[in-house]
């Protein structure tokens, strides 16, 4: 029999219309998103307070005198805008016959700037993700085998390395590729975007974190496939163990392909950092710049081209995923079910973040204030169990005084994100929205802007990480409640009269919060070098801050020297990335 709602629509006429209204739902959600995006890019320089022109002039020559006469000069010539909401409108009125503009700084039309930035940086993230994904199935097979034998346990050496690779920082890789590898070996070029010999270290710098995150994503999913009912059955049956594999692997790719083309255009406007390590000419760059010089008519197109690949990818994950399902996804024909947690690994979290806190204490029991330039740079000793910085300060006080506004700034946004994304995820009902137009904003760009109207300041950082960092865990959740919505059990409880609230605590909760919990808990590093990243531009924690990302940043430039200074922040990291790797969300 048909199950029928409370509107008396019958759930496969409810199908048959859902196409048509997804995709008007989605054009104007698209037409919103490149509107109100251009209307916050072009109000930044009434948000902040700045004379564009002077900004422009500025941008232009550095030495020039910014008199009246001067800036007036700029101001007609550029033509600029009374205020951002006739800026805006003109600029869209502009965009939608082709017109990108003009850049007020180079002078130069945006269509030549911009698409050939974007061709750069789409290789860039195109291979990096391919290379991740490849990662990512390699820390995964494992896991495969294991399910094929019926086994959910295990696979406590793979989570470990796999969460070890995601709490890597991104822009330290980079920076020791070009310092070893490109300066120390010669084996590859250290700048530059001319041949595919460019691409290795950018690239790498890129996947490895990446790869590291989906491939921990990949395990857990396989995990769960193999708790599920039918596997149990095939097995049972005598189905050959290569099938089960290939059922358990197409299976959890389910969960992953939305991820992938998350992080595709996510790293097309994050990589803004790599991209300027290895003067990569890409769209990060080419964005951060323009934003900081207030070069509106770069940033907006920039942004709304990023806006329209995030709704595209987001609704090709969502078709992806359905694809995948097959007719599972309408016929009731998913048995999700919660596995056991694996036996040890909560053990190995405690014992991890045990050293951890430890180290953090013995550090608090020093003065992260002290100075001593006759120590500066000094190597480990039983003076400096862990080095001196650039000015002889020590560098086991700043990491134990860091640990609070590193690690507990990343966990309070962690837990908030978790929430906001698990509500967004299950409002989305399986379909591309607010979620995957605001994954393709740079956290960067977003960090300018809110940085514009309540100043530089962690705070302020942290506030700006916070409104991207939830994007991944809607997704992740959007993808596990279309399965859930689609399984028997859920269907059959619908049909059977259950409201909402008992659906939603007995058959969605359940199923989501355990992997996505997991999941926030592996971004935390990730969380906290965000905030490092914004730091390091000056929109964050001030440069006498011990925060370990602002420790990473200022220990770079020290790093063939003193390699410490960099080694002791990304230690801590990576030690808090796989202990909350290991932590237990299951039941």
């Amino acid at each position: 029999m048909t199950a029928v709602d409370r509107a008396g629509v019958s759930a496969p006429a409810r199908r048959r219309r859902a196409p048509g209204r997804g995709l008007l739902r989605s054009v104007l959600t698209g037409g919103a998103a490149v509107a109100g995006t251009g209307l916050l890019v072009g109000a930044l320089p009434w948000l902040s307070g700045d004379d564009p022109a002077r900004t422009v002039l500025h941008a232009r020559e550095v030495e020039r005198e910014p008199d009246p006469a001067v800036l007036d000069a700029v101001r007609a010539q550029l033509d600029l805008p009374a205020d951002p909401v006739r800026g805006t409108l003109s600029w869209l009125g502009h965009a939608a016959t082709g017109d990108l503009g003009t850049s007020w700084v180079s002078g130069q039309p945006v269509t030549d700037v911009v698409p050939p930035a974007l061709g750069v940086s789409a290789t860039l993230a195109g291979t990096a993700a391919v290379v991740a994904i490849g990662l990512a199935v390699l820390l995964a097979l494992p896991a495969v085998r294991r399910a094929a034998d019926g086994r959910v346990d295990g696979g406590a050496a793979t989570g470990v390395l796999a969460a070890a690779l995601a709490a890597l920082p991104e822009f330290v890789l980079a920076v020791v590729g070009v310092a070893v590898v490109a300066v120390g070996w010669g084996l590859l070029p250290t700048s530059g975007f001319t041949g595919p010999e460019h691409l290795v270290l950018p690239v790498l710098a890129l996947a490895l974190p990446a790869g590291g995150l989906l491939g921990r994503v990949l395990a857990g999913a396989v995990r769960e496939t193999a708790g599920e009912g039918w596997v149990r059955t095939w097995r049972a049956a005598g189905v050959s163990r290569a099938a089960v594999q290939r059922a358990v692997t197409r299976r959890a790719l389910t969960v992953l392909v939305p991820q992938v083309l998350l992080l595709l255009v996510g790293l097309l406007g994050a990589g803004a950092v790599i991209e300027a390590v290895f003067d990569v000419p890409g769209l990060g760059r080419v964005a951060l710049a323009a934003a900081l010089a207030q070069d509106l008519p770069v940033v907006q197109a920039a942004v709304a081209l990023l806006v329209l690949l995030g709704l595209a990818a987001g609704g090709a994950g969502v078709l992806v995923h359905r694809a995948l399902l097959g007719p599972a996804a309408t016929d009731g024909g998913l048995s999700p079910e919660l596995p056991p947690p694996a036996p040890g690994t909560g053990r190995w979290a405690v014992g991890l973040l045990c050293v951890l806190l430890l180290v953090v204490a013995a550090g608090l029991l020093r003065d992260p204030r002290a100075q001593d330039l006759g120590d500066r740079l000094a190597a480990p000793s039983w003076a400096h169990p862990l080095g001196a910085d650039a000015l002889g300060r020590d560098v086991l006080a700043r990491f134990g005084a860091g640990a609070l506004p590193s690690v507990g700034l990343a966990l309070g946004i962690s837990a908030v994100v978790l929430g906001v994304g698990v509500a967004a995820g299950l409002a989305g009902r399986g379909r591309a929205g607010l979620a995957d137009v605001l994954n393709a904003l740079p956290a960067v760009v977003v960090g300018i802007a809110v940085a514009a109207v309540a100043g530089p300041s962690l705070a302020g950082a942290a506030v700006a990480v916070g409104l991207v960092a939830w994007i991944p865990l809607a997704v992740h959740t959007r993808t596990l409640a279309a399965e859930v919505r689609a399984s028997g059990s859920h269907l059959a409880a619908r049909t059977s009269g259950a409201g909402s609230w008992h659906l939603l605590r007995h058959h969605l909760l359940p199923a989501v919060l355990p992997p996505v919990s997991r999941h926030a808990l592996l971004r935390v590093p990730h969380t906290a070098l965000a905030l490092a990243g914004l730091s390091f531009l000056g929109l964050g924690a001030g440069a006498e801050s011990p925060e370990w990302g602002r420790s990473l940043a200022d220990g770079v430039t020290y790093l063939e020297r003193a390699p410490w200074l960099v080694a002791v922040p990304a230690a801590g990291l990576v030690l808090l990335g796989v202990a909350a790797g290991l932590v237990r969300t299951g039941r």
